[in-house]
């Protein structure tokens, strides 16, 4: 497969991953062929990217970071929750949170630490209404990944992938003519936002089987080093560790997906963002454990190397995600390679990626509006 802008499709081409809605049910399915309809369509999704075959790039592995089945039973059990939580409910009788979410939790946990390399990855393809329930998913999985970079063992790893899948459970609370707003917000209206960590804290401070210390993530994923953050203004130290990680997993996630207010940006365009802010937003020491664990060039992303040629991401070395192997496919002069051979950028470091085909994203040094 490779990774391809949407303007650069053509009648003919089949994709490669599925491309889902807002709630994780799929609208189109891998292998279908895209007609001018389609295409025209998906552009009208608000999607930037998707994955579509190709026959030169049919060896390449595309490594998971969960398996679909896990995915799945993770985001009806969000959404179940989430959803009976909606328009000011701020008690359920049953089932409780924890009982419903530890399980999840375990699942998810199993998947991460049988993988002893995995690295953050570009997710499926979603559509621009990015739903709170595919977001908490994705932080928690990018949690739960930098967690373990960090040293965690298992019960602080539970405790951190729990935060993070309930992080944003306070946004339940507010209402959705705002959350689901595609301008800017006003004052007024940031100010309404703004107070989701106090609603999630609140959910989970004495909720049975959610720890503490997860129910604390709700509440501190909004501060920030330099003490402008909210919703208490706590500067470096005061913040706990749980609070400085799900800053970053959570704006990563807000970068990388698209929303009604932004496009999406790839992965090495995020992580540029989030530099910088360091020490001023985020906690330095952190964000570069998370920079070595991203995939900021995923696998099947067309790349433009210093020499002038094209090539495609084929695979990705953990200890060092920024030097790919490529394969070249067309020459300096663009001409498209019978045959094209693979190159190591550990092995040649005098050959550097210069620019990502087809990168039109248009970038900014300020954080999301909210995540």
């Amino acid at each position: 497969m490779r990774l391809v802008p949407i303007a650069m499709l053509e009648p003919g081409m089949k994709l490669g991953k599925r491309i889902y809605n807002d709630e994780g049910i799929v609208l189109l399915s891998e292998q279908i062929e895209l007609t001018t309809h389609l295409i025209k369509r998906i552009s009208q999704l608000g999607i930037s990217y998707v994955y579509i075959q190709d026959p030169q790039m049919e060896d390449i592995d595309f490594p998971i970071m969960l398996r679909e089945e896990t995915r799945i039973r993770a985001m009806k059990e969000i959404k179940e929750q989430f959803t009976s939580l909606a328009g000011g409910k701020m008690k359920h009788k049953y089932p409780y949170l924890g009982k419903k979410f530890t399980g999840v939790m375990e699942l998810i946990l199993e998947d991460i630490c049988s993988q002893p390399g995995v690295m953050i990855m570009m997710t499926g393809m979603h559509t621009m209404d990015h739903t709170l329930y595919d977001h908490s998913l994705n932080v928690c999985i990018h949690s739960l990944i930098l967690g373990k970079a960090l040293g965690y063992d298992k019960n602080k790893l539970m405790e951190i992938g729990l935060g993070a899948m309930l992080h944003d459970i306070g946004k339940t609370q507010i209402p959705p003519h705002i959350l689901q707003k595609p301008g800017k917000l006003t004052h007024e209206e940031y100010e309404i936002v703004k107070n989701h960590t106090l609603y999630g804290f609140k959910l989970l401070k004495d909720e049975p089987g959610i720890p503490l210390l997860s129910a604390h993530c709700a509440l501190q994923h909004h501060e920030r080093m330099d003490g402008q953050g909210y919703p208490q203004g706590l500067k470096g130290s005061d913040i706990h560790e749980y609070g400085k990680l799900l800053a970053l997993t959570d704006s990563y996630d807000a970068m990388t997906t698209n929303r009604v207010y932004q496009n999406a940006l790839l992965p090495h365009q995020a992580v540029e963002m989030l530099f910088a802010g360091t020490g001023t937003l985020y906690d330095q020491h952190i964000l570069e454990v998370f920079r070595d664990y991203v995939a900021i060039y995923p696998v099947g992303l067309t790349v433009q190397l210093i020499t002038g040629d094209t090539a495609v991401v084929v695979r990705i070395h953990p200890e060092a995600p920024h030097r790919p192997v490529v394969r070249i496919i067309k020459d300096s002069e663009g001409r498209q390679l019978h045959t094209p051979y693979d190159l190591d950028l550990m092995e040649h470091l005098s050959v550097m990626i210069a620019g990502v085909g087809g990168e039109a994203v248009m970038m900014t040094s300020e954080e999301p509006q909210f995540t």
